[in-house]
Formats: structure tokens, C-alpha cells, sequence
């Protein structure tokens, strides 16, 4: 087979077979209402970066919603929908289980993002001024939206600091490092802040999510 046929009929993400066995699991549970199963497709998208490597969202949808813009790819039973802005991001990257003893879901990325300025220090520095009206706002959405949908997971999320139009996001207890259980979690939190603080256009999670038992993402392995 040439190189190019074969790089014709790779999938732009690979998906292991562990990890397909996982996702169709949750895709059982995820089912609402008179959707076929067979009709929910599993939705990937880079949703921003954190310590150097990208962060990813991952929820299921009707594969019926994609657009053509979208990737959209067949593995057996489940269809992949990568998002069009994400493409490019995803290509060569493999969905596998993690080599820990609770195995959620990671993903294999060989790409990286552009080197970015560095995130504001949250260590030594005083804490940020959450006073103003936009992260007062934000912090309402946190308590009265995101924080009771996520406790059930014994999950938190709380509003580190405000720059300009950048939100920047720790999530502790459960949502720290957690895997595909809770795969709408990051989309809920940033559809969540959108809708409701315009102003916020883009969100950061600064989480140490390695620290975490069961990180929902990790840097490439070399």
C-alpha cells in the first residue's frame, strides 16, 4: 500500500478497542428520549490548553448534526463527529484507555499547541480581584448552574481570575483528572458560562489534572 493510499483510508483519530468498549457503555446510558442508539455519535473538540498540551471536550450528539465541515468517521458501531475548528488539531491522535487502575479515557495527541504566554501564576501571587461585575457573574453561574450538576460526581469548580475576556477555571474533588463518566462536563461549564457572561470568550483551565486519579487528557508520550 503507498503512502498515500494509506493515509487515505486512516482515521483521522484512532480509536482503540478498550477505549470503543468504554464510550458504547456511556453511550447507553447517555440515551434520552426515542433517539436510536445507533444514531449517537461520539463528539470530539479542542477546547483550549493547559500546561503546554491541548484539553479536550467530549460528549455525545446525533451524528446527524454534523456538518460538512465536520469529520465525521465510522469505527464498527460508533461514529467519531471531530468538530471542523479541530480537525487539523486531532489528526494522528488516538482515544485509548489510561494505564491507570480506574482506566478512563485519554487522549493521544502528536500534536501540540502554539507556545502561548505563559497563564497567570496562581501560586505565590494574591489572589485575584473577583470583585468586578463580569467575574461576579461568572462565579453565579458557578454556584447556582455548574456546581450543583457536578456535585453528584463530588466535583467543584471555582473562578481563579478574570483577564480582559479570559475566564480561568480550577475544577476540584471528583472533576479533577476524571474520565469518561462525566464526558459533558467541560462543554456543560463553557456552554453554561457563554450563554450567560457574553463577555467571556474564552475559558482556561488551569487545573493540575495529572494530579488527579483518572486524567481525562495527558500530554503525548514520546
Amino acid at each position: 500500500m503507498s503512502e498515500e493510499t494509506e493515509s487515505a483510508v486512516r482515521p483521522l483519530v484512532e480509536v482503540t478497542d478498550e477505549a470503543r468498549s468504554v464510550v458504547l457503555a456511556a453511550r447507553l446510558d447517555a440515551l434520552e428520549g426515542d433517539v436510536e442508539v445507533d444514531r449517537l455519535a461520539l463528539w470530539l473538540e479542542v477546547s483550549g490548553v493547559s500546561a503546554g498540551s491541548f484539553t479536550y471536550e467530549m460528549w455525545f450528539q446525533v451524528v446527524g448534526d454534523a456538518t460538512p465541515d465536520d469529520a465525521v468517521q465510522h469505527h464498527d458501531d460508533l461514529a467519531v463527529v471531530v468538530v471542523a475548528a479541530s480537525v487539523d488539531r486531532l489528526r494522528g491522535a488516538r482515544l485509548d484507555i489510561s494505564s491507570d487502575e480506574d482506566g478512563g479515557l485519554v487522549i493521544i495527541n502528536p500534536n501540540l499547541p502554539p507556545r502561548a504566554p505563559a497563564s497567570p501564576p496562581m501560586g505565590d501571587k494574591p489572589p485575584a480581584d473577583l470583585s468586578g461585575p463580569v467575574a461576579q457573574r461568572v462565579i453565579a453561574v458557578l454556584e447556582e448552574q455548574v456546581n450543583p450538576a457536578i456535585a453528584a460526581h463530588g466535583g467543584y469548580a471555582e473562578l481563579v481570575a478574570i483577564e480582559e475576556e479570559v475566564a480561568y477555571l480550577r475544577l476540584s474533588g471528583g472533576c479533577q483528572g476524571c474520565g469518561l463518566a462525566q464526558v459533558t462536563l467541560s462543554q456543560g461549564i463553557e456552554v453554561a458560562i457563554r450563554d450567560s457572561v457574553p463577555e467571556i470568550v474564552n475559558i482556561v483551565d488551569v487545573t493540575d489534572h495529572a494530579a488527579g486519579t483518572n486524567p481525562y487528557y495527558e500530554p503525548a508520550k514520546k
